[in-house]
């Protein structure tokens, strides 16, 4: 479906404020693991070790920088449990749902991108 802005509804305040608005939610989830990480953490709760497995080649350090600023930005919460050892789990927020119907789109854009390039693949080069 083609949602391009019609010309007569494009201005140049516009088209910035339509820019500001994907550098902002870029900003937010910007990097190799942010979607990637709220992805993981949307089949519910886990711990730190469990998400770094499920994230195959994210380093501890990276894993802890990405939690925190989704912490930051209110798309995880850290729940600390009194137990010994102390135990945490890192899961989604109801904000994180706010990403939902982006996600599926990106998604869906990626199916269709991943299908045109394997096509791409496919087809004899012109020598």
């Amino acid at each position: 479906m083609e949602t391009r802005l019609k010309p007569e509804m494009h201005s140049r305040q516009a088209c910035t404020a339509s820019v500001m608005a994907v550098k902002d939610a870029l900003y937010v989830l910007n990097g190799k693991w942010k979607l990637p990480l709220i992805l993981a953490l949307s089949n519910g709760p886990m711990r730190f070790n469990d998400i770094q497995r499920a994230l195959d080649g994210i380093t501890p350090k990276i894993l802890s920088k990405e939690l925190r600023e989704l912490e930051m930005n209110e798309f995880v919460e850290r729940k600390v449990f009194s137990t010994t050892p102390v135990s945490v789990t890192y899961e989604l927020t109801p904000y994180s749902r706010s990403l939902d119907k982006v996600l599926e789109e990106l998604k869906n854009w990626g199916i269709q991108h991943r299908k045109r390039i394997v096509a791409g693949m496919r087809k004899p080069s012109a020598a």
